[in-house]
């Protein structure tokens, strides 16, 4: 299954990178394991087990970690983020 992944804000600039398009397992069947699979990369992708009330939106709506995933989704991340 190959998906398109958008980082945004303070986790675009820890990984280093605003994207990326992975082929995954067909173990990964949702969000929750694709940042399993994704921390597993080591390095800096470990860091999106750090970030504190992490984000996603899977095809520009919302989703949570047991949202599916599904060929061709793209798939966001991005911390909450505060005005001022």
């Amino acid at each position: 299954m190959r998906l398109k992944l958008l980082f945004f804000a303070s986790l675009r600039e820890a990984l280093g990178q605003g994207s990326d398009e992975l082929d995954l397992p067909a173990s990964v069947h949702d969000v929750a394991g694709l940042l399993a699979f994704l921390a597993m990369r080591g390095g800096r992708w470990q860091s999106l087990s750090t970030f504190r009330n992490l984000r996603y939106a899977v095809n520009q709506e919302l989703a949570h970690l047991d949202t599916p995933l599904r060929a061709g989704d793209e798939v966001a991340f991005f911390p909450p983020v505060t005005g001022g």
